[in-house]
């Protein structure tokens, strides 16, 4: 997991929690929380730190990927604008996530391992998308969609429709906008 991660993870807990909520992270996962945002580090590490705001907060760590990704798109939207400015809105920025987007990520964190998306329109007019990754993160992705949608000033209804955490190969998930 490239240190950009934990980086967005770390700014989003003290923004909305405050500095203690993160030292109190480090000091129950043991980790020293010093990532450089281009350096690589264990997948296991920010499990590690999800697992702990899941107890500490006494919700799902599935909950806890998710409001980290919606928290992350505000803070990627400042550093990297010019991945957001040109889309008019979160359809248009996430069908251009695996074209655009993953190839700047590549280019600006050497090594980085992006999730695949596959994008297709289901016959009651959702967009589904399909998720694979190694890593099994799509509620982090879940949050990131809904934070797209924020950023947009959208409204989204957002199904997982199948999950590669119930043992299947790829999650599906289908995005309904509502306004």
């Amino acid at each position: 997991m490239k240190g950009v991660i934990f980086n967005l993870l770390e700014e989003a807990v003290i923004r909305e929690h405050g500095l203690s909520a993160w030292t109190g992270l480090l000091g129950m996962t043991g980790l020293e929380g010093a990532w450089s945002s281009l350096g690589s580090y264990p997948d296991a590490e920010i499990i590690a730190l999800v697992d702990a705001a899941s107890v500490a907060l006494g919700v799902p760590p599935q909950q806890v990927l998710q409001w980290f990704g919606r928290s992350a798109i505000p803070l990627l939207a400042k550093r990297y604008e010019a991945f957001f400015t040109p889309h008019a809105s979160a359809r248009h920025f996430l069908l251009g996530v695996n074209q655009i987007i993953h190839p700047e990520v590549r280019k600006l964190y050497a090594g980085s391992a992006c999730p695949r998306f596959h994008f297709h329109d289901l016959d009651d007019g959702r967009l589904c998308v399909a998720y694979r990754s190694p890593r099994k993160l799509c509620h982090l992705a879940h949050g990131f969609i809904a934070g797209a949608a924020d950023h947009y000033g959208e409204t989204i209804e957002i199904d997982h429709l199948s999950c590669m955490l119930d043992g299947l190969p790829t999650c599906r998930i289908a995005l309904q906008w509502m306004n």
